[in-house]
């Protein structure tokens, strides 16, 4: 089984959203990309409900993971991070997003289309498609923590 990915962007970052997405629909790790929005630079979908909406899919356990961008990666992440259970980063260096899964368990990478080149973006999200927590790593306590602070302890 490959990974079941959620992508989304405001229009400030559906250019790499796009690219990304379609680097995820060609990769075989990968067996289903969502698309919560948007399409275009024309369309004024607010960041918050685009994240919210993936997140809310990585909650209900519809999707795996996600990947979100906009102008920064702040504002997506901010907004992902609203929904229980969700664990969001913004990441735009390799340590940072290996740890983000590895240290953290996140399930949410969030970019800057205004902050990170999209070559740098595309060889993130390779590295980010091999990633998996180990629940009995010295990290699983700490994000035990983490989820205590939501009520999510049961679904880290």
């Amino acid at each position: 089984m490959g990974w079941k990915i959620v992508t989304g962007s405001d229009n400030a970052g559906v250019g790499h959203k796009s690219a990304l997405k379609d680097l995820l629909e060609n990769d075989p790790r990968v067996d289903e990309v969502i698309d919560v929005g948007v399409t275009g630079r024309e369309d004024g979908t607010y960041y918050p409900n685009v994240a919210v909406a993936a997140a809310e899919k990585v909650a209900a356990g519809e999707a795996d993971r996600a990947l979100l961008i906009c102008g920064t990666g702040l504002g997506v992440a901010i907004a992902a991070n609203k929904v229980s259970g969700v664990r969001a980063v913004t990441a735009h260096d390799l340590y940072s997003v290996q740890r983000s899964v590895l240290s953290n368990n996140a399930q949410v990478l969030c970019m800057g289309e205004r902050v990170v080149g999209l070559e740098l973006a595309k060889e993130l999200v390779k590295v980010w498609l091999d990633l998996e927590f180990d629940p009995e790593s010295s990290s699983a306590a700490k994000v035990d923590a983490i989820c205590a602070y939501d009520g999510s302890l049961d679904e880290a």
